[in-house]
C-alpha cells in the first residue's frame, strides 16, 4: 500500500468515527466516545434568540440525540409567540431577563446556552450555574479575563460544568488539522496562516464597545486564535499585533475595524492572523516539514473545504452545533469532562487581550497560559 492511499484510508477513518457518533473526537480520547444515552434527554433553554439562535442553535436542536429545545429566555416579547408556536413550547417554560433566576424550579431545564452579546455572556452564565443549571457559553467566553474566571468559579461553586461554544472542535475538518498537528503527521509544524472576516453592516451590537468588548478581534479572531492553536498542537508564548487603518471612522467608532497579529510558538513557529470587519477572507493554511494543507473556507457553518500537497482532505459535512449540544448533554449524562471547558475559553480571552495590549503599546506581549 502506498503512502497515499494510507493517508486517504486514514482520514476516512477519521471521517467514519466523526460521523457515526457525533460526540466523538477525532483526537483519539477514547472518554469522548462513550455511546449516546437514548434513554433521556436534556432540555435546553437559549437565552438570547438572536440570529444565531434562530437561524443555526434551534434548527440545530431538532436534530439532537441527546437534548432538546425546552425553553427560551428573551427580551423581546413580540418573539414570544413565535418561537411557542413553531417549538411547541409551553408558556411557563418562557422567562425574560428579570425572571431569569426562576429558572431553578423548572426540572424542563438541564443546561442554559447564553447567546447574548458578549458583554452579558459573564452575568448569565453566573445566573444560570447559581440556578443549578449547567452552561454553554457562546464565544467569545467574556470581555475580561476576570470575568472569565468568575464563569469557571461560579460553575464549580455550583457543582455545574460549563462549555465554550467552540462548534469548530465537532468539524472533522477542523479536528482532522488539529490531529495532524497534535500527533505530527506530516512533520513539525513551521507556518500556519489564518484569516477570518467579513463586511459587518451598520448599527448591530457588534460594533458597540460596551456591548461587544471588542471588533473582529473578539468576533471573528477568535476563530484565527483557536484554529492557530490546534493546528501547531500548543499553546503560543507570545503576541503581537497592529490595528489596521479606520476607513469609516463613523462605523468603527468605538471598536477596530481590523488587525493583524502574530502568534509565536516554543518550537519557534509563528500563526500569522488576520481579521476585519471589512474586508471578506476564511482560511487555515498550515506548512509543515513534509508539506502544505489548507482550509478555505475553514470556520464557516458548512461547506468548509480542505486542500493539500499530501493528503485527500474531504469528508461529509455535519452539523457543527448540532453536535456540539449533543457532546455536551453526553458530558452532562456521562458525567465526563467536555473538550471545550471554561479553562479553555479563559485561555483564549487572555490571548485576545493580549492582542489588544500589544495594538495598543505596540510591543510584543509574553504569554503566560500554563
Amino acid at each position: 500500500m502506498d503512502h497515499f492511499e494510507q493517508r486517504r484510508r486514514f482520514l476516512q477513518q477519521v471521517g467514519l468515527a466523526a460521523m457515526a457518533v457525533p460526540g466523538l473526537s477525532v483526537l483519539g480520547n477514547d472518554a469522548w466516545a462513550a455511546p449516546f444515552n437514548q434513554t433521556k434527554k436534556l432540555g435546553i433553554a437559549l437565552v438570547g434568540l438572536g440570529k444565531y439562535s434562530e437561524e443555526e442553535l434551534a434548527p440545530a436542536l431538532q436534530e439532537t440525540q441527546q437534548c432538546k429545545l425546552t425553553a427560551i429566555v428573551t427580551g423581546s416579547p413580540d418573539k414570544v409567540s413565535k418561537w411557542k408556536t413553531k417549538y411547541d413550547i409551553p408558556d411557563k417554560n418562557v422567562y425574560n431577563y428579570q425572571n431569569f433566576d426562576s429558572i431553578k424550579d423548572n426540572p424542563d431545564v438541564d443546561i442554559v446556552y447564553v447567546v447574548l452579546p458578549n458583554s452579558m455572556h459573564a452575568e448569565y452564565t453566573i445566573r444560570a450555574a447559581k440556578a443549578g443549571k449547567h452552561v454553554i457559553c457562546e464565544k467569545p467566553m467574556a470581555t475580561s479575563v476576570k470575568d472569565a474566571e468568575a464563569m469557571i468559579k461560579a460553575c464549580k461553586d455550583a457543582g455545574k460544568m460549563l462549555s465554550i461554544g467552540y462548534r469548530l472542535h465537532f468539524d472533522p475538518y477542523n479536528m482532522t488539522i488539529a490531529k495532524f498537528g497534535k500527533e505530527k503527521v506530516h512533520g513539525e509544524i513551521k507556518k500556519v496562516r489564518a484569516i477570518d472576516s467579513q463586511e459587518m453592516e451598520a448599527g448591530v451590537w457588534r460594533l458597540d464597545h460596551k456591548r461587544s468588548g471588542g471588533g473582529p478581534v473578539m468576533d471573528l479572531g477568535v476563530y484565527c486564535v483557536q484554529g492557530s492553536l490546534y493546528a501547531m498542537g500548543m499553546n503560543p508564548v507570545s503576541v503581537s499585533a497592529k490595528e489596521g487603518p479606520k476607513t469609516e471612522k463613523e462605523k468603527f467608532a468605538t471598536v477596530e475595524q481590523s488587525m493583524e497579529f502574530t502568534l509565536e510558538f516554543p518550537n519557534g513557529a509563528v500563526a500569522n492572523c488576520s481579521t476585519s470587519y471589512a474586508d471578506k477572507g476564511n482560511l487555515l493554511r498550515v506548512e509543515a516539514a513534509k508539506g502544505w494543507y489548507e482550509l478555505e473556507p475553514a470556520y464557516a457553518y458548512k461547506g468548509i473545504k480542505g486542500k493539500s500537497s499530501i493528503d485527500k482532505i474531504e469528508f461529509q459535512q455535519v452539523n457543527q452545533q448540532a453536535a456540539q449540544m449533543d457532546d455536551f448533554a453526553g458530558c452532562v449524562i456521562n458525567k465526563r469532562p467536555t473538550r471545550v471547558p471554561g479553562e479553555m475559553g479563559l485561555r483564549d480571552v487572555k490571548i485576545l487581550m493580549a492582542i489588544y495590549e500589544s495594538a495598543r503599546t505596540g510591543k510584543k506581549v509574553p504569554l503566560n497560559l500554563g
